[in-house]
């Protein structure tokens, strides 16, 4: 096998839910660096995956392969410890680490009782955070992230550390080109919604001084190879959709520009209401097949699917869209080996 690094190529630690449980991050962190990723990603979630801790044990137990998150909210922590955390997991890495924040979703806040997430919060943050880790003292900082009368870390610091922003809709994309340098899409976006979000992103750049080729955009694309079993397949692409649908399908119908009365039967259908939570984590492989008859062929089709080669020609479409990197996302380095292979070949 070559020993090129795909850089333009990254994965998720603890895919999904992560239901094998933390301690499965060390071998997929491992494994993910000798197959050659260029990047790993952690997705925080309120249970097992807090986002601190996995960073550190993932940059612990590799020695070249970058480590992001995407994402973590910058809401959930005092900026002075976010931003002492990624000054920590940069030097302790030796400069691999992104720090990746997200908007989150707003139902969620809500319930527990957190302010939801503005483009002004997280771009007041990105200028934090730019500002502490060169060095400076913050004095009566007055913005959208709140009243401090001095944010301060360390008069010697002057770091370089990359800023990484899931991004949705035109407001964050835009905010993606003008302060972060790597700018995560969703999964399950059309050629068309990629293509546009893309021009999004570097248009926005380009206006703000910044040079579009030092944003990287990366394209989150579920890849599910058919050498897994067709019940993982099923959860992995149709529970996975199905889920996104849950929470937020109205901003991914309409981004997609997809009709909204499919959205509306999926909602109105007996067996998704009666799902306790996401359909992913908790609906059987019955209720999965019933519910795939709800979702359209082409809302799957944004996904590499079939055979390792089938999937590699797909991803490469990607590129041509204009992705500059792409994350196989829902799968652990281990499922993805055959795909990595094929890419590796047709390189």
């Amino acid at each position: 096998m070559s020993s090129r690094v795909l850089d333009e190529l990254g994965y998720y630690l603890l895919a999904g839910a992560g239901g094998s449980g933390p301690a499965a991050l060390i071998d997929e962190a491992r494994r993910g660096e000798e197959l050659g990723f260029g990047t790993a990603f952690i997705s925080e979630r309120w249970n097992v995956k807090e986002a601190s801790s996995l960073v550190g044990a993932a940059c612990a137990v590799t020695s070249r392969m970058r480590i992001a998150t995407a994402a973590t909210n910058h809401n959930t922590r005092h900026p002075l410890i976010t931003g002492s955390w990624a000054t920590t997991m940069h030097r302790l890495s030796g400069g691999r680490f992104t720090l990746g924040i997200g908007r989150g979703i707003a139902a969620v806040y809500d319930a527990f009782g957190v302010p939801a997430v503005t483009t002004a919060q997280m771009e007041d943050f990105a200028q934090v955070m730019r500002r502490l880790w060169r060095g400076e003292v913050v004095l009566e900082h007055d913005g959208p992230i709140g009243k401090y009368p001095v944010l301060y870390l360390d008069s010697d610091f002057d770091e370089d550390i990359r800023l990484g922003l899931v991004a949705f809709g035109p407001q964050t994309l835009a905010l993606g080109g003008r302060q972060f340098d790597d700018v995560i899409l969703h999964t399950y976006f059309t050629p068309e919604t990629l293509q546009r979000s893309v021009k999004i992103v570097k248009d926005a750049a380009e206006q703000a001084g910044r040079d579009p080729d030092e944003v990287t955009v990366w394209s989150c694309f579920a890849t599910v190879g058919d050498h897994l079993p067709e019940e993982l397949r099923l959860k992995k692409t149709v529970a996975r959709l199905a889920t996104y649908l849950q929470g937020y399908g109205d901003l991914l119908v309409a981004t997609n520009g997809w009709d909204p009365e499919v959205l509306r039967r999926f909602r109105a259908d007996s067996v998704v209401a009666s799902v306790p939570g996401g359909i992913d984590h908790k609906a059987t492989t019955d209720q999965i097949e019933h519910i795939a008859t709800l979702i359209p062929d082409e809302w799957l089709e944004p996904s590499a699917t079939g055979t390792a080669r089938q999937c590699v020609d797909r991803i490469r479409k990607e590129f041509d869209y204009g992705a500059d990197a792409l994350i196989m996302h829902g799968a652990t380095p281990d499922e993805l080996e055959p795909i990595v292979t094929a890419y590796r070949a047709g390189a």
